[in-house]
């Protein structure tokens, strides 16, 4: 049971519709995906007031077909990225919101803004370059240990630079979400500030391939 204040994100990725249409029914609203093709094939079968969330690495080739289609995407991880998120959008006349990635695990596979990088985009106020984007907060993961000091190290400085940004940047509006956690850390992530939790596994049992 999460605490109040926190949103659930259930990463259906890799999981058919009909498990999407289960959760559906029992009452989630928040779906993740990861990869495009397989998001396309479940907006048109499953209800249309899914708020869906795109966490996957985002290849920039693939960015139109998301525009207008998902309420989130948790997974900036360039400012290239970013901007083509916002040309795109403007184009076609939608307001993207987005979360910028942050990079903190050990791991050198992960994508993501070092927070140093991210805390000098929103010090030199490059958002305001923005024109049909809205960054509504930071996403990030933890290290992939079993160590759970380090996990919590990890959550706190994601949600620590969030707190730094909105220091340097305290115009900022609804930059609200700290995207982190999921099956297995969870509950740390929501006492080091996670107000929104993905997590898969725990809803969807193991994935289906």
């Amino acid at each position: 049971m999460l605490p109040q204040g926190v949103e659930l994100c259930a990463v259906s990725k890799f999981h058919p519709a009909s498990a999407v249409k289960e959760a559906y029914d029992a009452g989630q609203r928040i779906f993740g995906e990861s990869r495009v093709q397989e998001l396309l094939e479940k907006i048109p079968v499953l209800p249309s007031d899914i708020k869906w969330h795109f966490i996957g690495h985002l290849q920039t080739n693939k960015v139109r077909q998301l525009i207008g289609r998902v309420s989130l995407i948790e997974s900036v991880d360039s400012i290239r990225l970013l901007d083509l998120i916002d040309k795109e959008s403007e184009k076609v006349g939608v307001v993207t919101n987005v979360l910028m990635q942050l990079h903190v695990a050990r791991e050198e596979t992960k994508f993501g803004f070092f927070p140093e990088e991210l805390v000098e985009y929103f010090a030199n106020r490059e958002f305001e370059n923005l024109k049909a984007t809205h960054i509504c907060g930071v996403m990030g993961m933890a290290s992939n240990t079993e160590d759970m000091v380090r996990v919590r190290k990890d959550f706190h400085t994601i949600a620590a630079t969030r707190n730094q940004i909105l220091n340097i940047a305290p115009d900022l509006r609804g930059f609200d979400i700290v995207s982190m956690g999921m099956s297995g850390d969870w509950q740390i992530a929501v006492e080091e500030g996670a107000n929104l939790v993905r997590i898969g596994t725990a809803i969807f049992g193991e994935r289906q391939y």
